[in-house]
């Protein structure tokens, strides 16, 4: 019952996702083509939204659903390793039309097809799982 909270945000930004044609393939497409300033606004707006979310929460101490303080550990720093990384992550995006929140969003509007994209991108996550300790990082 706990995670109830959790669910009824999830359906109302999936709702929010459609409303706002940010799961568009024809709006995808337009921003990897630099046509259209929609997508870049509503990314540039979670970001924001986002920086202020975790300085609001380090300077209010918020807690998980466990108790435990909440908190954004620190990445290594590099420079490859995400240059690579986002490089076959807007890969996928511009070749599916879609980045991993909106795919399920997009299972939920009635898009069957996507159930293969989800398919592959956990296929592709357990991969890198059992080959993480192999690459260079």
């Amino acid at each position: 019952m706990k995670y109830l909270k959790f669910l009824l945000v999830g359906v109302f930004f999936g709702i929010v996702l459609v409303k706002s044609e940010a799961v568009s393939w024809y709006r995808i497409f337009e921003m990897f083509q630099f046509q259209s300033f929609h997508m870049y606004g509503i990314i540039g707006s979670a970001v924001i939204t986002g920086t202020i979310l975790v300085l609001l929460s380090e300077k209010f101490h918020l807690k998980t659903t466990e108790g435990n303080l909440l908190t954004v550990p620190k990445k290594d720093k590099g420079f490859a390793r995400y240059l690579i990384g986002g490089s076959i992550f807007g890969l996928g995006w511009a070749l599916c039309g879609a980045c991993p929140g909106p795919m399920y969003i997009l299972v939920g509007t009635g898009t069957m097809s996507m159930l293969i994209v989800i398919a592959a991108a956990l296929l592709g996550t357990f991969c890198y799982g059992l080959l993480k300790d192999k690459l260079p990082h």
